[in-house]
Order: C-alpha cells, then sequence, then structure tokens
C-alpha cells in the first residue's frame, strides 16, 4: 500500500467474528459500507444470513459467512483450514467473541477460566495462524482484538473476563513486535460500556446480585463515564475501521480505548 493514506477498505477482504450482533454486527456494517469484502463468522447460521443480506454491496463486494462455534477451537481450526485451503486471502482480521461469565473471581470454578481461555486467546491463535501467510502475500495485514477497557483497569464482578481479557493484550503485544516487519499491524480496542446484548446482560445480573432496579444499575454505570452515557456499537465500530485502513498503517501494537473518557489511566 505504500504511502497510501486512505482510510477506504475497498478491496479488501475482512474476516469478521461475532459479527452477528453488537460491536461485531456494526464493524461487518461499517466495513462494508468503506467498501470492502466481509466474511463473516459467527455460530448462529440463521443470524449469519440475515446479517448478509444486510450488508452493503453496491461497488460491487463480495460478501460471505463461516459458521462456528468458538467454545470449540478444534471446530474453529477445522472450518478456517478447510476455508483458507479454498483460495481466499485476507488483508483483516477483526477478533472478536462473546465475554466470559461474570460473577466475583473468587467464586468462579476453574473451568470457566479453561472456556474463557479457549474461546478468546486459543481461538485467536488460530486464526491468527490461519490468516497469516496470506497477510505475507498481501504485504497488508490489520490484525484488530476488541477486548475491554479491563486490560487496563479490572472491572469488578467480571473476575474471568478480567483475566482472559489481559492475556489476549500480552498476547497481542508480543505478536505486534514478531510480525510487523510484513507490514502487518496488531491492534486492541477497549470498548468501554457500549449499548449491546451483552451490556443488557451484566446489568441483569448487577441487579439481581445487588437488589437494584436494572434502571438504577444503568444509571450508577452512567455516572462513572464523562460523557455521562453509554456508547454505541457504530463508534466503536468506526474506530475499528480506521485501524483496519491503510491510512493507520504506523499504529501498531497499541490498545485504544473508546469508552467516553472513563478509564481514570493515561
Amino acid at each position: 500500500m505504500g504511502n497510501n493514506l486512505t482510510t477506504s477498505l475497498s478491496g479488501l477482504n475482512a474476516l469478521v467474528c461475532g459479527s452477528t450482533s453488537g460491536i461485531g454486527l456494526a464493524t461487518a456494517q461499517e466495513f462494508a459500507e468503506s467498501s470492502a469484502n466481509v466474511t463473516l463468522f459467527a455460530r448462529n447460521e440463521e443470524k449469519l444470513k440475515h446479517t448478509l443480506s444486510s450488508l452493503q454491496n453496491s461497488n460491487g463486494q463480495k460478501h460471505q459467512y463461516l459458521a462456528g462455534d468458538f467454545n470449540s477451537p478444534d471446530t474453529i481450526q477445522e472450518i478456517v483450514e478447510s476455508h483458507i485451503a479454498s483460495g481466499p486471502k485476507y488483508h483483516i482480521l477483526i477478533n472478536n467473541t462473546g465475554g466470559p461469565t461474570g460473577g466475583p473471581i473468587i467464586d468462579t470454578v476453574p473451568s470457566e477460566f479453561i472456556k474463557g481461555f479457549n474461546r478468546h486467546l486459543v481461538c485467536n491463535q488460530i486464526l491468527v495462524q490461519a490468516l497469516l501467510n496470506g497477510m505475507k502475500d498481501l504485504n497488508y495485514g490489520r490484525i484488530i482484538n476488541i477486548i475491554s477497557t479491563s486490560v487496563k483497569e479490572p472491572i469488578p464482578g467480571l473476575g474471568v473476563s478480567n483475566t482472559i481479557r489481559g492475556a489476549v493484550a500480552s498476547w497481542a503485544k508480543t505478536l505486534s513486535i514478531e510480525i510487523s516487519k510484513k507490514g502487518i499491524t496488531v491492534n486492541n480496542i477497549l470498548p468501554g460500556f457500549t449499548d449491546t446484548d451483552r451490556l443488557s446482560s451484566l446489568i441483569k445480573e448487577k441487579s439481581k446480585s445487588q437488589g437494584k432496579s436494572e434502571n438504577d444499575i444503568a444509571l450508577d454505570m452512567k455516572k462513572q463515564v464523562p460523557l455521562g452515557r453509554f456508547g454505541f456499537p457504530q463508534e466503536t465500530a468506526k474506530a475499528i475501521t480506521f485501524l483496519a485502513s491503510p491510512a493507520a498503517g504506523y499504529i501498531n501494537g497499541v490498545s485504544l480505548a473508546v469508552d467516553g473518557g472513563r478509564l481514570s489511566s493515561i
């Protein structure tokens, strides 16, 4: 891509995981709007078909989907390796999947850590290894991991998530050092409180455990955010789209918070 500093994704192929809801869905839609060819990757085939039909293709883009359960790394590996063997090469990989179960870390059974580790870090590793040679051949790669602000400040009541997200951030930083010489960057997006099904689920859990109304829980969370509101998935998707573009070629190994200023760290 040389000194091409466009923010367009025209002509680029993107694999977007967790792309039937929340930030993953918004990212797939934003990528299509930016003229990328999008491959959706998620568990529910009916939702995948519905999402596929919603993607913009007025610039001749070709979109498709893969169906697989990220709770089964072996299955994910089989699916993606078979797909890559059929010929496609990807410029962009968005690692994103549903967050681990909530709750205090001291009450968590060890198997929940293993489940979270497999769903996030192990599947990320499988996907990177499958797509990396194609990125090298294309001399262009953007690996973007959707994690959480908890990698900088642990979030109370999300013990497993805090642990696993931190591991993914360290993995990504190491990867960014190892593979960048071929024009491949590795970055993380750290969403704050974002208006998704995941956030609604966490609010319900907090409501039950604290004996407060869901509305009060939501208000308490919004008070932690200087902007005073939850984020929209599309706002996070805009940041992801920029990091995936040629214009972001000199941004590597960073963790970008999209959180309305909630993080108190610099």
